[in-house]
């Protein structure tokens, strides 16, 4: 490896350039929680939005492309708005939603199962869109969540630069923590654009993962009743 780095040095080019090129279309995670620099949130969105655009302005520029023409001089702007405001916008934990509990009076002691949340997030080696449909399932230990508040949490978590496996954990993380138990499953099957859209090109495929904790985890017979409600076992 030593004589790699010096024949690459005295090329003039990066070593940690060359080294992840080297890995080509290798899947990477560094960890379930999202990386963040400590001082992530310390500059105002608004600053963010001019920063990116002015950015993004000159990577247009870099890329050829006239921007006194009507139908791009605005698009630097509605970039930088988009990743701040919308996209991006679950990197800021003050977007997270509030998971308002209510006591299960009604004794309901069976999984309840939301199945085909719609969810949009983006692949953070390439910032192109992932997409697909989340299944989450839970088994209330005395308190029930409101309904959209599933949905909630799944599209906070999805509006960052994401990889698949680590949007699942923290979706299922997040809800053991807000419901208040382990009994929660959650199943995320999805479209990746950085493979159909490039590379591969391959448009037909798609990536499935799973999160199973408390009975979901230990029990075969509460894991297969879940796959059966979202049609995934017969």
């Amino acid at each position: 490896m030593k004589q790699k780095e010096t024949m690459l040095t005295s090329m003039g080019i990066d070593i940690a350039r060359a080294s992840y090129e080297e890995l080509g279309e290798e899947h990477l995670a560094s960890s379930v929680e999202t990386p963040l620099r400590e001082d992530a949130f310390e500059m105002d969105d608004d600053l963010k939005v001019e920063l990116i655009e002015k950015h993004f302005k000159e990577i247009m520029n870099i890329l050829g492309l006239d921007l006194t023409d009507d139908s791009l001089k605005g698009t630097p702007h509605r970039v930088a708005k988009m990743y701040v405001k919308e996209v991006f916008a679950g990197l800021n934990p003050k977007n997270k939603p509030v998971a308002k509990l209510f006591e299960n009076k009604f004794q309901y002691n069976q999984m309840l199962v939301e199945k085909d949340i719609t969810f949009f997030s983006h692949c953070e080696h390439h910032f192109v869109p992932i997409y697909g449909r989340a299944h989450v399932a839970y088994i209330s230990n005395g308190n029930v969540i409101g309904l959209s508040k599933i949905n909630r949490i799944v599209q906070y978590y999805s509006k960052r630069p994401q990889v698949q496996e680590r949007l699942t954990m923290q979706i299922g993380n997040d809800l053991k923590e807000a419901l208040g138990t382990d009994d929660v499953a959650v199943i995320m099957d999805a479209y990746h654009m950085c493979v159909s859209s490039r590379g591969i090109n391959d448009t037909n495929s798609s990536t499935v993962t799973s999160f199973y904790s408390g009975k979901f985890e230990t029990d075969e017979q509460t894991r297969n009743e879940f796959l059966k409600y979202i049609s995934l076992e017969k």
